[in-house]
């Protein structure tokens, strides 16, 4: 738009341009049961975590067996619900600014928040039939024997051991992790498309505009946007913030009905400018899937 216009756009377009460029939604991930797993770990008597006894969990058989990693592929977390009241987690986590990496043995681990940037952390803990199995320190070690990361840190296979000394004991619990996830989800992909007619009531100016979204796979996606339409006594501008269910095989269309928000304005029959945007979390993995901010023209026929 000619610079000399974007004064008489007035305080709506101005709004929804940050509006259009917004932080990205709250990140969401679904958790997957293990496609084959193992959870086994022991003590000696003495040992706070296992009190002396010797645990062995397999997926298929838990309520939930399941290892998601960080982003940065730094940090992992296994979960392992196994009935009501019995649950255990453990948390690994490479020294900050590197990879968990294959092959490597991890010494010298601390549990936040005595854990320094440099150290390598680990903690086990969980809840015995309903009873709170935590350490207030701890340290140890673990030793990363195989894993295969998929995008965004999504963990597909681990083999994994580790040792962990509970408050000061001198007596260690030893464990290991086997797990084989599904295969990594495809990434969420999206596209937008304005329909290029929309329709105006006239005298009030309500017009009623739309389009299409598309995705690869099940999301809700927001989709905002704004019309304006230049004319010689004013610029009417209504903007718009709608949810659409996207699924998979075909464009699902959207519309919206709106009226100007520029007191004083009406939208008319004719040519106006169109802006729209779509976003979604991905359900699979910690990330926004964005569009960006497309501008095409719509002619608005009399209802």
């Amino acid at each position: 738009m000619p610079k000399r216009l974007l004064v008489r756009t007035g305080s709506a377009v101005a709004a929804m341009t940050l509006a259009l460029l917004a932080a990205p939604l709250a990140d969401t991930a679904h958790a997957y049961s293990a496609t084959s797993g193992t959870l086994s770990f022991n003590g000696e008597p003495g040992e706070p975590i296992s009190g002396g006894r010797s645990y062995a969990y397999t997926s298929g058989a838990v309520q939930m067996f399941d290892v998601q990693g960080s982003t940065d592929e730094n940090s992992l977390t296994v979960a392992v619900d196994a009935e009501q009241g019995t649950l255990w987690r453990l948390n690994i986590a490479a020294p900050d600014g590197e990879k968990l990496t294959e092959g490597t043995t991890y010494t010298g681990t601390k549990q936040w928040p005595d854990a320094q940037p440099a150290d390598p952390e680990l903690t086990f803990s969980g809840t015995d039939d309903g009873t709170e199995k935590w350490c207030n320190t701890s340290s140890g070690s673990f030793t990363i024997e195989h894993i295969a990361f998929g995008p965004y840190g999504y963990v597909h296979e681990l083999d994994a051991s580790f040792e962990q000394y509970c408050n000061g004991s001198t007596v260690p619990l030893r464990g290991e992790v086997h797990a084989v996830m599904p295969e990594p989800p495809v990434e969420l992909a999206m596209g937008i498309k304005a329909s290029p007619e929309g329709t105006v009531a006239v005298p009030e100016g309500r017009i009623a505009v739309g389009g299409t979204v598309t995705c690869n796979k099940p999301a809700s996606v927001s989709v905002v946007g704004q019309v304006f339409q230049i004319q010689k006594k004013g610029t009417p501008s209504a903007t718009y913030d709608i949810a659409v269910a996207c699924t998979p095989g075909s464009p699902v269309p959207w519309s919206v009905s709106l009226t100007s928000q520029e007191p004083g304005t009406a939208f008319q029959p004719g040519l106006a400018t169109m802006r729209t945007r779509a976003r979604a979390n991905d359900r699979d993995y910690p990330v926004t899937a964005d569009t960006g901010q497309q501008e095409s023209q719509v002619w608005l026929s009399k209802s």
